[in-house]
């Protein structure tokens, strides 16, 4: 236990990775989409821009492993306690993303949109189960972009870039091959009635077995990756 924490101490040695980089990105993003809103003559408008640390989550994963593993190995940490401690830092700091935007809805929701009327943080269908379910679904994106750079990275350092592009080719193959299936069979109603019916909320718990099948297939690889 003693060492997980010390991963966790590792990895958070350049508080910039995991602190400061997204909250400048979030920081950065809402005083450009409020700027934006602000000379727009139209209130309610629902920006995207509160995703802009989630995609740097994705980078996030990567660098966690491929920056800081070598580093790990020479000071006779296990593959094991390096990928738990990482996934702990990982789970903190998207808890920690979580609380700031359930906190930045509902000072929104306060100011009446920052003063402009329109939607950042507050996203309708997030908020739908109130505050609480926002911030777990904020919590489990962020840490669901981590996953998957973490994931990539370590199908790299095992197998090389050459399965890793093979592998991303397949899962867009099959994608399309699932977006024709679901056209062939004029599906597409059934297919958003169940989307709206299961709702953010829901799709996030659908989320939770493929991620966790991501992180089996993440600890595979990682214990035969070469530093």
């Amino acid at each position: 236990m003693n060492r997980t924490l010390s991963v966790v101490r590792l990895q958070l040695v350049n508080k910039q990775t995991f602190l400061w980089v997204p909250l400048l990105v979030l920081g950065g993003a809402l005083v450009i989409t409020m700027a934006i809103f602000a000379m727009l003559p139209v209130d309610g408008i629902v920006g995207g821009g509160a995703q802009a640390p989630m995609w740097y989550f994705l980078v996030v994963g990567v660098q966690s492993l491929t920056l800081t593993f070598p580093f790990s190995q020479a000071l006779s940490v296990t593959r094991r306690e390096f990928y738990v401690g990482t996934m702990l830092t990982a789970l903190l700091a998207s808890a920690a993303l979580g609380a700031i935007y359930v906190v930045g809805g509902l000072i929104e929701d306060a100011t009446g949109g920052f003063g402009t009327g329109s939607v950042f943080f507050k996203v309708p269908g997030v908020w739908a189960q109130g505050w609480a379910a926002a911030g777990f679904i904020y919590l489990v994106l962020s840490f669901a972009f981590f996953q998957v750079g973490f994931f990539c990275a370590t199908i790299y350092k095992r197998f090389g870039a050459l399965v890793l592009t093979a592998g991303m080719i397949a899962v867009a193959l099959l994608l399309l091959v699932g977006l024709w299936l679901i056209t062939r069979l004029e599906a597409w109603g059934e297919v958003f009635s169940w989307v709206a019916g299961t709702g953010v909320l829901g799709l996030t718990l659908w989320s939770l077995p493929v991620l966790a099948l991501l992180a089996l297939v993440s600890y595979a690889a990682l214990r035969r990756a070469l530093p």
